[in-house]
């Protein structure tokens, strides 16, 4: 008997489908953690953190991997909270508020720059765009944060994501070989009820990181 015919009777469409979905948590978790590793560079090299890349482990499970990536942002979002009670301390209100919500002008940049050169180090103008982002992107960090903490906790979170590397016939063996057929069902919906949530969390993530790239390419050009 076929692995088809025993875990899809009748039903090839949904196959098709769980192997689909499969591929797609895949590759939004090899964008997060690619968008994840961008954002240490841009940290490291403009605030003078030290964090260490992340790696995607082929051989761990889906929740060990997200755990990977929920660690380091934690860890990313503590220094970041270290930053914004500083800025809070040193800055006057209004000018907090306009570096927070992204619209300083080019005078304001360099009385921040002046004001917290002395407690945060030697900031340039790319520093301070750097800490723009970072505060206006928090709710974005705890969106993506939360969603892998959801994806930890799906019934797919004990696979290993080398398991979407095998032949069709050998990775619905590994997907599905603990349920039952009339499971099937029930697993697919986890997955989207996942991915529904997953996927725009992810793309708004890596989206706001290409974005701090991109105004750091700007500026860098402008030489700032």
């Amino acid at each position: 008997m076929s692995w088809s015919d025993l875990f899809f009777p009748g039903n090839p469409a949904k196959r098709e489908e769980i192997i689909r979905r499969n591929q797609e948590l895949l590759e939004l978790m090899k964008n997060n953690f690619r968008a994840t590793n961008q954002l240490i560079e841009v940290l490291d090299k403009h605030l003078g953190l030290s964090f260490s890349p992340i790696e995607l482990n082929n051989k761990a499970t889906i929740k060990e991997n997200c755990e990977v990536m929920i660690q380091r942002m934690h860890e990313i979002q503590a220094e970041v909270k270290k930053i914004d009670e500083k800025l809070k301390e040193k800055l006057e209100p209004d000018l907090y508020e306009k570096l927070k919500t992204l619209s300083p002008s080019v005078k304001d940049f360099k009385e921040i720059q002046s004001i917290l050169s002395g407690s945060l180090g030697a900031l340039s103008f790319v520093s301070v765009t750097v800490l723009c982002y970072l505060i206006k992107s928090g709710r974005i960090f705890a969106n993506v944060i939360s969603t892998c903490a959801k994806v930890c906790a799906g019934f797919f979170s004990s696979l290993a994501l080398g398991v979407l590397f095998m032949g069709v016939d050998m990775m619905i063996q590994a997907i599905l070989g603990a349920l039952e057929r009339d499971q099937l069902d029930q697993a697919l919906e986890e997955y989207k009820k996942a991915l529904v949530e997953f996927r725009p969390a992810s793309v708004q993530f890596q989206d706001r990181i290409n974005k701090v790239e991109v105004r750091i390419e700007i500026m860098q050009e402008l030489g700032y």
